[in-house]
């Protein structure tokens, strides 16, 4: 099941993937009115640390803490907390770190919401990159389960932790509509407008087939970011998607 209904602007996620702050700053400043979130990832949360977060939102931006946090339950539930003073909409783990690791963010992230009385972050998994296709999967990481299988297991395991949805590939969102059951948030990466380069990505679509399979949010950044126009190629995305 999808969550509520969620407008075009509401739906699209930046991914600021630059290495200056001002630039980064300039970003939501610009299109802070045409998009929902702004992600920040290990580029950018590495050389600024937690105050480009806090700027952001200072400056009306709402966040998606992108970096994937994977480790001993008590740290994740830890770094969890952080994430929710912080003032995110949206933080991750990575799903492999497993059920009780994601079951301490999830509870984590509650607690401290109560304790604080700030909102409650969606918190989500991560199940298996974009970048990793069915070669690397079973060449690499010695997981011989299809790769599809293999998210599917993933999203149910972080469902049983108590998280609230999955970052998946677009291609896997309609298995996972029809094998997860109960509101389940499903953000996706790996999307890229038809006149846009796939770069490192493997397993994509575009914002419209994203959105028709199922998604709820759609992370976009080198489409727009290297747009000489980044509010048009915006509007360009925001019109495709058609909602």
């Amino acid at each position: 099941m999808r969550s509520a209904k969620l407008k075009a602007t509401d739906r699209l996620i930046l991914a600021l993937d630059v290495d200056d702050d001002r630039e980064a700053l300039g970003l939501v400043a610009e299109l802070k009115d045409a998009v929902g979130l702004f992600k920040v990832g290990h580029q950018l949360f590495t050389a600024y640390g937690p105050d480009i977060v806090r700027r952001i939102t200072a400056s009306g931006g709402r966040v998606f803490l992108d970096l994937k946090y994977h480790d001993i339950p008590n740290t994740v539930a830890k770094a969890s907390a952080e994430a929710v003073k912080l003032g995110v909409s949206i933080f991750n783990v990575h799903a492999l770190g497993g059920l009780d690791m994601m079951k301490a963010a999830a509870d984590s992230a509650k607690e401290t919401a109560e304790k604080y009385g700030l909102p409650r972050p969606v918190v989500l998994a991560v199940t298996v990159l974009t970048s990793m296709d069915q070669r690397g999967l079973q060449r690499e990481l010695k997981i011989t389960r299809p790769l599809r299988r293999e998210v599917c297991h993933l999203a149910k395991l972080a469902q049983r932790a108590g998280l609230d949805g999955v970052v998946a590939s677009p291609q896997e969102i309609k298995m996972l509509r029809r094998s997860v059951r109960g509101a389940f948030v499903v953000l996706t990466p790996g999307v890229r407008p038809a006149w846009a380069g796939k770069d490192d990505q493997k397993r994509t679509m575009t914002p419209a087939e994203a959105v028709a399979a199922g998604a709820d949010y759609l992370v976009i950044g080198r489409p727009v970011l290297k747009a000489e126009d980044r509010r048009a190629a915006v509007e360009k995305i925001l019109e495709e998607i058609g909602q």
